[in-house]
């Protein structure tokens, strides 16, 4: 159920290992571009090739019906995105709740239900499981078994992740958590970890509440260490510090893992599972902290170009390269690119937007003017470190007086004469 850039990953490596997999999305143009062997969203690595294989086999198809889906169903895996409020930070379970009563509606006897979609702790057993026995008339853990088993995978490289990480379950009882093992062994394989203390595979959590908390503890860890980077970005960059020669001797001991600072940390995951945790833990300081601080790193980045120019942004022509949250990723989904041009905006700044992986009319729709490298412009941000942006040099940017480097991508030897500035770096004397 959901078939966006997870969910249909998902549904091709289920029907790669041989079973009949059926996919249910409430947008039909997705179901029919999938039933036409047609990949929705082009750049995940493998999906077109197995769709090619997959669906003319007879092995995979789509429907915008769940009661041509879900009855009869061994196994229902949920991948329904849960929408989380950039003000509030308040969870939004509006489709999941209308994606669970469909299926509850069409719920047979001896269906595994398990869900992907990162929760907050307790909304598997506190949410869904009474939801489900209301609609449905049956009872968990008799009629049908209901787990959580959070997706582990970043977009672009679903299929080796899958393979790389161990895939954690979390069930209502001893027989859920057993037909989640036997079925996730079915449908995944798994390489060699060495470095784990236990085999790569499936790891039985002991219940929901566990391996809920562990996908939201370890993207929250990241977006932690994220903020404590920044945080010590900031302070070398007012004191000639070179952070990055820092962190390399810092994380020379096996202690230390400190992650890199940047322009902003955006996605589905990093900036969003934080805020689903603060909702349920609302006195967790070091977390609220970290996720304040890397809110604000676009802003920084915007005071870096406006103290080059002498404090005025006013009427300077300012090119965002980069709309997508990370580099070769075609996705703005909590992209700093949105707060970068809000604060450049906010100070008079004429801004202009590029990015390799978006047509002219898509970054038109987003309300934001497209830029075109050989244009003048007085100074340019570098939001995402697309692998073009490596090769860039003052003639791309004709006129150009200020570059911030906020992915610390480009080559400081083409920039020799421009002022360019990268967090985390010392100022150019």
């Amino acid at each position: 159920m959901g078939l966006g850039k997870i969910g249909l990953p998902l549904a091709a490596q289920f029907a790669s290992k041989g079973h009949e997999v059926v996919g249910v999305d409430v947008n039909q143009t997705v179901v029919e571009l999938v039933n036409q062997s047609v990949e929705p969203f082009p750049g995940e690595s493998q999906l077109q090739e197995k769709l090619a294989e997959l669906v003319p086999a007879g092995r995979l198809r789509a429907t915008a019906d769940y009661a041509g889906a879900i009855p009869g169903a061994d196994a229902i895996v949920v991948v329904v995105p849960v929408v989380v409020d950039d003000k509030t930070w308040e969870p939004d379970f509006a489709w999941m709740e209308s994606a669970t009563r469909s299926l509850a509606e069409q719920l047979t006897p001896g269906t595994l239900v398990s869900y992907e979609t990162t929760l907050p702790v307790g909304t598997t057993r506190q949410r869904w499981k009474p939801l489900i026995e209301q609609v449905s008339g049956l009872k968990e853990g008799v009629d049908f078994d209901l787990v959580f088993s959070p997706e582990r995978v970043l977009t672009g490289r679903v299929f080796q992740d899958l393979r790389r990480y161990p895939k954690l379950v979390g069930a209502l009882g001893r027989r859920g958590a057993k037909r989640a093992t036997e079925f996730y062994e079915a449908v995944l394989d798994f390489n060699e970890r060495p470095d784990l203390d236990r085999s790569n595979g499936v790891w039985d959590l002991g219940s929901t509440e566990a391996a809920e908390l562990a996908k939201l503890a370890e993207t929250t860890y990241r977006d932690v260490n994220i903020g404590l980077a920044n945080q010590y970005a900031r302070f070398a960059e007012s004191h000639g510090i070179d952070i990055y020669k820092v962190i390399e001797a810092s994380n020379s001991q096996p202690y230390s893992h400190i992650h890199q600072p940047g322009i902003a940390v955006g996605g589905h995951c990093i900036p969003v599972y934080p805020r689903l945790y603060l909702w349920e833990d609302p006195e967790a300081s070091i977390v609220r902290a970290a996720r304040e601080a890397n809110m604000a790193m676009p802003a920084h980045a915007v005071a870096l170009a406006a103290a080059a120019l002498d404090g005025e942004l006013s009427g300077a022509t300012v090119a965002v390269l980069g709309a997508s949250y990370r580099g070769g990723v075609k996705e703005t989904a909590f992209s700093g690119i949105f707060a970068l041009v809000e604060e450049l905006r906010r100070l008079g700044a004429e801004v202009v937007v590029h990015d390799p992986l978006f047509s002219d009319a898509e970054l038109e729709a987003l309300a934001w003017r497209p830029y075109h490298l050989g244009s003048p412009v007085d100074v340019a941000i570098i939001q995402a470190d697309h692998a073009s942006y490596a090769d860039l040099a003052p003639a791309d940017l004709p006129g150009i007086r200020v570059l911030v480097d906020g992915r610390r991508v480009t080559d400081p030897e083409r920039w020799v004469g421009v002022n360019r500035l990268v967090i985390g770096q010392p100022r150019p004397a």
